[in-house]
């Protein structure tokens, strides 16, 4: 290593001396300059005491910053394979361009895929395939007590806040739904003057933080609700709860990105993290779930409600059903979100390894509404990582009546996957509030975009479908999905997963869903059934936790904080990091 940085150092002199050489005598003043620099550089560097590296190898440990710094754009741009990249890989985010620009987004020489590995899925072709259907599909989303029934297109924009958003990204959104006729949700962060601009159907969502529709305390206020779900471009109302990116946690909008426009959608102070709650101050159990569906759909005259969650526990899924079937109230949809969902910031541990992934969640409560015969009166939708037609197909045909897609929708609108959101430093201002960023995203140009994109992939699911012989969603089944299981073994998905019998949960729950069941409650939520071999952890009675006393609450470390010299401890009194970036690793 030693070596490495010594002949680096004479090979950088030695540039430095050709350079100073070239611009003649004047040139040694040049180095001259440099060299005390260099010195003076590399004298800081011994001294100090934050960078280990740097007091070992002062000045070229520098460049270990610097690759650091740019790892992520040498990673994607130059590494990175087609199929390799995350969240979404180059193929995913080239074909999303491509559409978007209403460009050629085919590709030559066959698939880069390995075909033959453990996992891959792939749609049944029928060898009659059919015609595609002059009309774009959509779905009728509206129960037995819903009086203003809406018909949703397969695909459309997933929940975004204003606020996490810039202004003219939601503007472009927006005009885009408006232009392709489909669904701009709003996000939990209120009805913003931007989600109205171009007069697109919204679905407006309702956090735990009741942002738009909250009193000073925080608390739902059904006359602010009632009026704003009036507007004739709020077509249904959704509420969250919870996030895919992280089940469990209430979303966080720093204050650093909080304008007064903000704080005034949301109703929420200046100056100060907007955090919302991690679950609802309006409801706690199941069967207070559906009486705030209820509540709603009058509040807003009959409009669609539904709720959006990731699934956890499927003894919660069940509960829900048993709180439907004790009160006689259904939801007019659910969204299940996946796991592998986007998010403006969340802690690694959530994002990683907390949650049910998509394809698990959607099977799990397309078959617990089927056993419960709750199916026909409750439309589902699928959000988390949908991108492409082939993505809506198989949503489909796992249980879905249709999608919502976010991350491909911002990249519809300019996104470059720098993964920034929480920085408000976003390259391209979808995800930032700095108008000297968010001022180079052209709303006209980007809203076309996303009207683009979303024509082109539902067109494009249309024609799987034809290639599939169906004219018509309804005429997909579990059979034209398989999956590799090994490397010499496919199965459908009809075969891989069992399947409910409408009303089976309520004639004769079949072994595996019979403990579940049972313990299911609609009054509560949670698993509560004792184990047959409990193991204690700890002991049954603690003391209590000392009381910390502190008359200054700790400031914020924003992202990229790098005013202390020296790492000090957090206060006794200190909040979890919600939506930080980690700070940059000291060696």
């Amino acid at each position: 290593m030693v070596r490495f940085l010594i002949l680096a150092l004479l090979s950088l002199l030695g540039f430095i001396t050709i350079i100073a050489a070239s611009l003649g005598p004047g040139g040694w003043w040049v180095i001259a300059v440099l060299m005390v620099g260099l010195l003076g550089l590399g004298i800081h560097d011994v001294i100090q005491k934050k960078h280990a590296i740097l007091r070992n190898y002062p000045v070229l440990g520098r460049m270990r910053f610097l690759f650091e710094s740019i790892r992520p754009e040498i990673q994607q741009y130059f590494i990175e394979r087609n199929t390799d990249g995350r969240p979404f890989d180059r193929d995913t985010r080239s074909l999303v361009y491509a559409r978007a620009k209403g460009a050629d987004s085919h590709k030559a020489f066959g698939t880069e895929r390995d075909v033959n590995e453990v996992g891959y899925e792939y749609l049944l072709h029928s060898t009659v395939p059919v015609e595609v259907s002059a009309q774009q599909h959509r779905v009728r989303i509206g129960g037995p007590d819903c009086t203003q029934p809406y018909e949703i297109s397969l695909m459309n924009i997933s929940s975004m806040s204003f606020g996490a958003l810039s202004k003219n990204a939601v503007l472009a959104m927006n005009k885009g739904a408006a232009m392709g006729g489909f669904v701009h949700e709003t996000g939990e962060g209120g009805l913003a003057s931007y989600h109205l601009e171009h007069g697109a159907d919204l679905f407006w969502e309702i956090g735990s933080g009741y942002f738009g529709c909250r009193d000073e305390a925080g608390r739902f206020d059904p006359q602010i609700f009632a009026v704003k779900a009036a507007n004739e471009h709020v077509k249904g109302i959704t509420i969250k709860l919870s996030q895919g990116a992280k089940p469990g946690l209430g979303g966080v909008l720093p204050a650093a990105k909080i304008t007064q426009e903000i704080a005034e959608t949301r109703g929420v102070p200046m100056g100060i993290d907007c955090i919302s709650p991690a679950s609802h101050s309006a409801f706690s159990t199941p069967i207070e779930l559906m009486e705030f569906v209820a509540r709603l759909r009058k509040l807003s005259g009959g409009k669609p409600v539904g709720y959006k969650f990731c699934v956890g526990s499927r003894t919660d899924v069940l509960a829900m059903c048993k709180a439907m079937l004790d009160t006689g109230i259904t939801p007019d949809f659910i969204t299940i979100d996946g796991s592998e969902g986007g998010t403006g910031a969340a802690p690694l541990e959530y994002e990683d390894h907390v949650g049910t992934p998509l394809t698990e969640g959607l099977m799990l409560v397309h078959n617990a509404l089927v056993g419960c015969g709750l199916r026909a009166k409750i439309r589902l939708g699928a959000a988390g990582k949908v991108a492409t037609g082939s993505d809506v197909v198989k949503r489909l045909i796992q249980g879905a009546d249709f999608t919502f897609s976010a991350r491909a929708m911002m990249m519809a609108t300019g996104c470059i996957q720098a993964q920034k959101c929480h920085t408000n430093e976003c390259p391209v201002g979808v995800a930032t509030q700095d108008p000297r960023l968010f001022r180079a995203l052209d709303v006209v140009d980007k809203g076309n975009r996303v009207y683009n994109y979303h024509k082109l992939t539902v067109q494009e699911a249309a024609q799987l479908m034809a290639s599939m012989g169906v004219s018509d969603p309804a005429q997909l089944n579990t059979r034209m999905l398989r999956r590799r299981v090994d490397q010499l073994t496919t199965r459908s998905y009809a075969g891989l997963h069992h399947w409910l019998a409408p009303g089976e949960l309520l004639a004769d729950p079949p072994r595996g869903w019979a403990p579940d069941w049972a313990e299911a409650d609609a009054d509560t939520f949670g698993e509560h059934a004792p184990l047959p071999w409990p193991t204690p952890r700890e002991p049954t009675e603690r003391e209590p936790a000392p009381v910390v006393t502190g008359t200054v609450s700790p400031a914020r470390v924003e992202p990229k904080d790098s005013t202390h010299h020296t790492v000090a401890p957090v206060h006794p009194a200190a909040a979890r990091p919600e939506g930080k970036l980690a700070p940059q690793q000291d060696v």
